[in-house]
Formats: C-alpha cells, structure tokens, sequence
C-alpha cells in the first residue's frame, strides 16, 4: 500500500484527537509531522510526539496536511495553508476559515464525498454541530426530500476548547464545595460568557444577522453547501451545555413526501456512519456519555408530528472531537487517497 507523509497542525483537543484516529484507522502514514507555535514533546495514548515549530519550509514533502482548527478565531491555516500547497500538499482545514468559499469542497463523506475531487488544494472541514446534522439528513432527504429544518443543538463544554473544559470542571467542584454564591470570586478559569456548571445558556459564538450567532448561521449556509440544496429553510438555536464531550441536537425535519417514522428509521438504520437507537419504552437513547469515543453519528426519538402531516422528529448525538472534526477530517484524507 502506498504511504502518505502526513502533518497535523495544532495540539489542541482536535490535534490530539487527530493523531489518535489517523493510527486507529491505521491511515497509511509514511512519515508524520506534528506542527504547533512551539517545539516540544507531547504523548498521546502512551505514545510520543515530537512537536516542531511550525515554518513554511517544514511542509515540504508533506502529502496531506490536517490543520486542527480553531473555532472563533482566525486558524493557522489562514497563514499557512497556501505554503503547504505550494509545497505540494493538500490541506484538510477543520477552521471556518475557508468553509464558504466558493473554490473549496466543503465535505462530509456520507453525504458528499465526491466534492472532494473538486479541491485545487485546500478542503474544509465544516463545523460540528453541522457534521452530525447532515449525516442524518442525508438519507432522509435522497428519499423523500426535506422543505424545512428546526434544530436546536446542546453543545458540549469541548466544543470550545481545553479552557471551557477547565472552566466546566472548576465550576463544578467549586460548587460542589461552597455553593453558588461567591463563585465569581474564586477565581475559577473563566473562558465562556457565563457559568457553565448547573447551567445552560443559548449563545455559541458572536451574535450576527438577526440575532442569530455565527454558530447558528453555520448550520443553515454549511448546510446548503454540503447538500447542494440552497431551498431548505434551516432554523437554529445553538445552546452551551454542561457536558464533557458529545454534541446532541434535537432536529425537526418537514418532509416533501410523507414518511413513516418506521420507515424513517429503517432508512438511517442502513445509512453508512449511523447507529440507530431508538427503544424509548426501555430508556435506550443516544446520549453524549456513550458516544464519547465513537466515530458514528447516533440517531434516536425518532417521531411523528401528531400536527404536521411531514412533519419528523430525530434526536441526534455525536462526539464533536471525533466525527465533528478529527474523524471526519481524516475520512476526507481517505477519500482523498482512493
């Protein structure tokens, strides 16, 4: 089999998560560099790295270049992408830098895997929260066509980063141990707009047009994109929840042909990356505690709407370091290679 010189950019959450499924998958690495701000030596499930300084000339040679990404904030890739292509690498950008512009496949391999040979260097990876929503979409829409999309996304704490992890887990042994009052005082890491622990707020990233967050207006413009299918009427609301890892979002769908729920559900039971559980009379249902760790897409809650003829139910759980970025970034590079 042939072998790939690969590099991953960043050794955040997403970077880590990264160098985990390029081996779990057995991706047919040659040589592997590992890029970030500075030198260092990172392990990573017992197994070390060494980290280079990121520079232009260290992509030469480099095959494929998965940069890491950060959400919010301009990426590494927006300096260094064009120097790794110049090099002769393609770049798989988990950023939102790229992700709307009009020369770079935006790419989810379960729905729209043949974008990828459309790249002339660069393919974005899109948000997560995104990810998981068309993997379940897909399906449903090649069969029976979808009019209208309500969701509304409860986004773990690792969504934001390694701070907002921090801040979920200070907040919450602070509590634990004093109780509310005073919390602000303690000095708890503080990297979200408000207390995450024994609470929920509904705003993911900056607000935009309308009143809706750049997070919001991602899962309707991404949406579009990667479906090819600028018609659907996609709705938001994009909320910050006090979980580890694991992204859930309840999704209303409006079909153009009536489906079953039975037949709704035999259909995502098929479809390639989703695992259905769906026994609510005996409490099975995804949830982000199992799906850590996972690459599939989890669907469950699968139901009518007793007052909208088309109208469907699915309750949608992912892990947002996995298929909501790592996961799928490398699934691209897969599809790259074949």
């Amino acid at each position: 089999m042939k072998k790939y010189n690969v590099a991953v950019i960043g050794v955040g959450a997403v970077g880590i998560e990264m160098l985990r499924v390029l081996r779990q998958r057995d991706f047919p690495v040659g040589e592997l560099r590992v890029f970030a701000r500075s030198a260092r030596e990172i392990e990573v499930d017992s197994q070390k790295y060494a980290v280079e300084a990121i520079s232009p000339e260290g992509f030469s040679g480099i095959d494929i270049a998965l940069f890491a990404g950060t959400e919010g904030e301009k990426g590494a890739a927006v300096t260094y992408a064009q120097e790794a292509v110049e090099r002769g690498a393609v770049v798989i950008d988990n950023g939102a830098d790229f992700r709307m512009d009009p020369k770079v496949p935006l790419v989810v391999p379960e729905v729209n895997a043949k974008d990828v040979k459309k790249h002339k260097g660069i393919i974005a990876n899109p948000n997560c929260s995104t990810i998981q929503m068309v993997v379940a979409l897909q399906p449903i829409y090649k069969k029976a066509g979808i009019k209208r999309v309500i969701v509304t996304t409860l986004q773990a704490s690792s969504g934001a980063g390694k701070s907002a992890v921090e801040q979920l887990k200070e907040e919450n042994i602070s509590i634990a141990g004093q109780g509310y009052q005073g919390l602000e005082a303690r000095g708890v890491n503080r990297s979200m707009p408000q207390q995450l622990a024994y609470n929920v707020f509904p705003h993911i990233g900056s607000f935009a047009q309308d009143d809706y967050t750049n997070e919001e207006w991602k899962l309707v413009h991404e949406t579009h994109k990667i479906m090819h299918d600028d018609k659907i009427k996609v709705s938001a609301t994009t909320v910050r929840v006090p979980v580890r890892t694991g992204h859930s979002e309840s999704v209303y769908i409006e079909t153009e042909e009536l489906l079953t729920p039975a037949k709704a559900k035999d259909i995502l039971a098929k479809a390639p990356g989703i695992i259905v559980i769906d026994e609510p009379k005996n409490n099975l249902y995804p949830m982000p505690k199992d799906v850590e760790g996972k690459d599939e897409v989890f669907v469950g809650r699968i139901r009518r709407d007793p007052f909208v003829k088309n109208g469907l139910w699915l309750w949608v759980v992912a892990d947002n370091l996995r298929k909501g970025a790592a996961t799928n970034a490398v699934q691209i590079a897969e599809e790259l290679i074949k």
